[in-house]
């Protein structure tokens, strides 16, 4: 085994899905290649804490926007990588219904090849203000279980933690180190970070009630190409742990930053997916909780690439770390995934990889 001063350092700035699904690659592919630290101001074990998406997902695999390539190919590495794992327990192999305000074209759809027994429903399966539908069979997971794992996981490679609120692209070069790998995965903490201001990067505001209801065994989402012009988004997404949880939701609000927890809105997502799932207003049905997190999206899509900083980093509106030395630092950008953070993981965490592999002789 090498030692470890050998190794390249690499700091991952972010320890939401995407920075933990990053490590978990690195140090699977290259055990023996970097020392990995996670810097950030929330962990994993963070899971009541709204100043980050990932305890707040819905945290399963379901089609969003149109055909994209390099979405495609992250997508189908994390699904393929998810359904693997359902033998863990960690992922639920999930019967799914989606319903369109169209019936043309749904053999046609993007995703028909990367989800698992996908069919078009015939029009008897359809419901009322729906005109068409198909079926197939996905994967979910329960954060509040899956970021512990990878947590986990990554102690016993011996990843650190470092809990640490960083301000600047410089301050976390400087912790990299001349030399170093910074990867910053960030998400909403790119708009802000100095160094960084990703003007493109919003919010997309969610809020979901969590319930306890072991009838419900489906996936469904109604209707899922045009949401409501108040962001409603209704949909159900059974989890596999606790056993029979199941999270109602939503809204799909852009640029909404709020995170208080809306009543009314709560109301109208519990009665949209009784009206769907009558079962739910039975007394069996109790309500665990209610969630409101905020996704990170970008305009123009999620941001993976890799940008060259020279360090000392000099920023107006902050000093320069007294830590900084001169040299040269890969940074690797990885963050904008919004609502697909989750079904983005594993594919974005080879993606950084290859590009770490690609330019590390560059340092």
């Amino acid at each position: 085994m090498a030692d470890s001063t050998t190794k390249t350092e690499v700091v991952i700035l972010g320890a939401g899905v995407i920075g933990l699904s990053i490590a978990h690659v690195l140090t699977t592919k290259f055990p023996n290649a970097y020392n990995v630290r996670i810097v950030a101001r929330d962990m994993p074990g963070d899971l009541s804490s709204q100043a980050f998406a990932s305890p707040w997902a819905g945290a399963n695999w379901s089609p969003i926007g149109g055909f994209d390539e390099r979405t495609h190919k992250r997508e189908t590495a994390t699904f393929n990588k998810l359904w693997d794992m359902i033998p863990t327990g960690l992922v639920l192999s999930l019967p799914s219904r989606i319903y369109y305000h169209t019936a043309d074209g749904l053999d046609q759809l993007w995703y028909k090849d990367l989800v698992r027994d996908f069919r078009v429903m015939d029009a008897s399966e359809v419901p009322a203000g729906a005109k068409g539908g198909v079926r197939f069979t996905t994967v979910s997971v329960s954060p509040e279980a899956y970021l512990p794992w990878l947590h986990s996981e990554l102690s016993a490679r011996g990843v650190q933690f470092v809990r640490r609120r960083v301000h600047s692209l410089g301050e976390a070069a400087a912790l990299a180190g001349p030399r170093g790998i910074l990867v910053n995965a960030t998400g909403l903490g790119a708009r802000s970070l100095v160094g960084v201001e990703d003007a493109a990067v919003f919010p997309i505001r969610g809020q979901t009630v969590i319930v306890h209801a072991p009838a419900i065994t489906e996936f469904v989402s109604f209707p899922l190409d045009s949401p409501s012009p108040n962001g409603e988004a209704t949909h159900m997404i059974p989890r596999p742990s606790p056993a029979g949880n199941v999270l109602l939701g939503g809204t799909f609000q852009p640029g909404n930053w709020d995170t208080s927890m809306d009543a009314a809105t709560a109301r109208g997502i519990l009665a949209r997916c009784a009206a769907l799932a009558p079962v739910l207003a039975s007394k069996e049905t109790q309500v665990l909780g209610h969630n409101v997190g905020l996704r990170p999206a970008r305009k123009g899509g999620p941001r993976v690439e890799v940008e060259w900083v020279d360090t000392p980093l000099q920023s107006e509106l902050l000093p320069v770390p007294e830590s900084s030395a001169a040299g040269r630092v890969m940074v690797v950008h990885a963050y904008g995934f919004g609502p697909a953070g989750y079904q983005n993981s594993w594919g974005a965490a080879e993606e950084v990889t290859d590009l770490i592999q690609a330019n590390i002789n560059a340092l």
